[in-house]
C-alpha cells in the first residue's frame, strides 16, 4: 500500500518538487498550502506523515504541530519540519512541539525521501508481538497501545518505540548514544541531544499517573528504566 505523505508548504514550487519526488518513490503526495487547509485533509483522511513548513502564512508550522500533538488523530502521525532554520535552538523548540525529524532548506529530493522512510520505519517498525507489563504500565504489542493500570495512555510514536525499547529491557543504563541505535536504528540523522527531548516528552506522558519517575536519569551515563528509586 503506498504510503500517503501531506505535504504542507506555501510555496507552490517547494510543493510540487516535493510531490514529484515522493510519486516517484512510490509515495502518495497530498498538498496543503496553509494550516486551515492541512487540518482539513487530515480531517478528510489521516496520512502517514506530514511534512511541515516552518514558515506558513496565518499559522506558523510550529504552533501547527503543537495543536496536531494536542490530541488525536495528529499525535499519532510523525511529522518532518522543513525549515531553513538550521540553528539549534530551532531545532530544540521543533522538537519540544512534537516534531519527529527534521530537513534544513535547501534540501534535495534524494535526502528528503531518505528521511521519510527512516521515520516511517520507526515510527512503524514495531513488530507488535506480545504484551509487556512493568512497574504499573502495560504495552500491549498487537494493538501499538500503552495502558497506565486499566488507562490507555495516549503516546507519539517516538515515545511509543522508546518506551518499548525501555520496558523490554529495564534496569540497565543506556547512553544517549546507545539509544539511538537501538530506538533509532542509528540513524546518521539524528543528533544525540534528540534523545533528551524524547525523554522529556516521554517523562511528560506519564506525568498524570505518576510514572514519569521510572525513566531516570544516570548523571554522566545516560537513562535507564527502573521501579526503584
Amino acid at each position: 500500500m503506498h504510503k500517503r505523505i501531506l505535504i504542507v508548504e506555501d510555496e507552490p514550487s517547494i510543493r510540487d518538487m516535493v510531490a514529484f519526488a515522493l510519486r516517484k518513490a512510490d509515495m502518495e503526495a497530498i498538498q496543503a498550502a496553509d494550516a486551515r487547509s492541512a487540518q482539513m485533509a487530515i480531517a478528510e483522511r489521516v496520512p502517514d506523515l506530514i511534512l511541515l513548513d516552518w514558515m506558513l502564512p496565518g499559522m506558523s508550522g510550529l504552533e501547527l504541530a503543537r495543536r496536531l500533538r494536542r490530541e488525536e488523530p495528529g499525535r499519532e502521525i510523525p511529522i518532518i519540519m522543513l525549515t531553513a532554520r538550521g540553528e539549534e535552538m530551532d531545532r530544540v523548540n521543533g522538537l519540544e512541539a512534537g516534531v519527529d525529524d527534521y530537513v534544513i532548506k535547501p534540501f534535495s529530493a534524494r535526502e528528503l525521501i531518505a528521511r521519510i522512510k527512516a521515520v516511517l520505519r520507526r515510527s512503524h517498525g514495531d513488530d507488535g508481538s506480545g504484551t509487556i507489563e512493568v512497574g504499573g504500565l502495560r504495552i500491549d504489542g498487537p494493538a501499538h497501545r500503552v495502558f497506565a493500570g486499566d488507562e490507555a495512555v495516549v503516546i507519539g510514536p517516538t515515545e511509543y518505540r522508546l518506551l518499548h525499547f525501555f520496558m523490554t529491557h529495564p534496569e540497565r543504563v543506556y547512553s544517549r548514544a546507545q539509544l539511538l541505535d537501538h530506538v533509532w536504528g542509528g540513524s546518521v540523522y539524528v543528533e544525540e541531544r534528540t534523545v533528551d527531548v524524547h525523554i522529556r516528552r516521554l517523562r511528560k506522558t506519564l506525568e498524570p499517573w505518576q510514572l514519569d519517575g521510572l525513566v531516570q536519569t544516570v548523571r554522566g551515563a545516560g537513562y535507564r528504566f527502573s521501579t526503584s528509586e
